[in-house]
């Protein structure tokens, strides 16, 4: 089960959070999205997605800088941004 709280109700009542699997936490006068609590059953499953999601944005960004490595070495003087990427793929 879900729900939208404001602060306050959070503040003056914690226990909302055990009768909740997924509760959004939000400032009620400014409607801005301040944090969400997820229940402890759900806390494993949704740490391994965190995980695996960050790991993927690093991979990501590491592939973008990698492909500029052969440019510093002198290895891909020569060849055009096609060129480069076909051996980067050849390499993988």
């Amino acid at each position: 089960m879900t729900i939208k709280v404001g602060i306050r109700e959070l503040a003056r009542n914690s226990n909302i959070l055990d009768d909740y699997d997924y509760v959004e936490v939000e400032d009620k006068k400014t409607h801005e999205y301040k944090g969400l609590f997820i229940s402890p059953k759900y806390a494993d499953d949704f740490k391994k997605f965190l995980e695996a999601k960050i790991s993927k944005q690093k991979q990501e960004a590491l592939d973008e800088i990698m492909q500029f490595v052969g440019m510093c070495n002198g290895d891909t003087q020569n060849m055009t941004s096609q060129e480069i990427k076909a051996c980067k793929k050849a390499k993988y």
